[in-house]
């Protein structure tokens, strides 16, 4: 196989059998140029880059370091669980890995009211998510909080979930899209609907409309809350308004403090 880009030490574009794939091992691009050929015995993954796009774009967004480290937690995950992820859920995870790092970086610390609870209920999944922080730690050198072991654990369940009732499954595609589309008006911007961080918002609205159906809610700490509505006002405002339309349309209101939530992915797609 011969290199056609190198997108970082870790991953390549690469010509196989007439298509572009991405490659990825350990090293597999390091002091490697275009048209090099690489030793197949170090491919661990190999993925069509147009059955592939979102791990394109991950690749090329998030740093080195963070998927490294989340390639390692999913190869722990797949391991501890007896399963293999698909490649549309290692994406997501690694996209969630990678954003909870750069929250921590940033000195944003999101609480799980749900911690306890995780800990019982899923215990194999939060065992996971401990480990997932220390080695998170070890790498980055941040203090990443067992809140977030949580969230990998209710991640790592939540992609078990299978099915669903197709009448509701269609309601909440259509709440998600009504919001969407009010954040659209209100920011006056075209999203480009195969972009990260728009996945990261609808994964995100479809969460939060789940827990407001079950009447439970993310809390958010008063101060950090405070800190977000003041920093990111324009997404602040924008996330209140596409909550009154979900609530004017459909009749289901959002805690305030999930909007906190909501802000951060705002903000995120306002910055790309």
């Amino acid at each position: 196989m011969k290199i056609r880009k190198i997108l970082n030490n870790n991953a390549v574009i690469v010509a196989d059998e007439g298509e572009e794939k991405i490659a990825v091992g350990s090293g597999l691009g390091f002091e490697k140029r275009k048209n090099d050929v690489i030793n197949a015995n170090k491919i661990e993954k190999l993925f069509v880059l147009k059955e592939n796009e979102k791990m394109h774009q991950l690749l090329l967004r998030i740093p080195e370091t963070h998927f490294s480290v989340a390639k390692d937690i999913m190869e722990y995950a797949e391991n501890h669980l007896n399963t293999q992820l698909n490649d549309h859920i290692r994406v997501q995870l690694a996209d969630h890995i990678s954003f909870a790092i750069e929250r921590e970086q940033n000195g944003i610390q999101l609480k799980n009211a749900l911690l306890h609870e995780i800990k019982v209920l899923y215990k194999q999944e939060f065992d996971i998510g401990l480990w997932a922080i220390r080695h998170i730690n070890e790498t980055c050198g941040i203090h990443m909080p067992r809140d977030e072991a949580a969230f990998i654990a209710l991640y790592l369940h939540t992609m078990k979930v299978k099915g669903g009732d197709i009448h509701e499954t269609v309601r909440q595609t259509s709440m998600v899209r009504d919001m969407v589309q009010v954040i659209k008006n209100v920011l006056n911007i075209t999203i480009d609907e195969a972009d990260i961080a728009y996945e990261r918002l609808v994964t995100h609205l479809q969460f939060a409309l789940m827990r407001a159906k079950q009447f439970d809610s993310h809390v958010m700490d008063q101060e950090m809350f405070a800190m977000i509505k003041k920093k990111y006002h324009v997404s602040y405002q924008c996330a209140q308004q596409a909550a009154q339309k979900l609530s004017a349309s459909h009749g289901i209101e959002l805690p305030e403090q999930e909007l906190g939530y909501i802000t951060l992915h705002i903000e995120r797609l306002r910055s790309f």
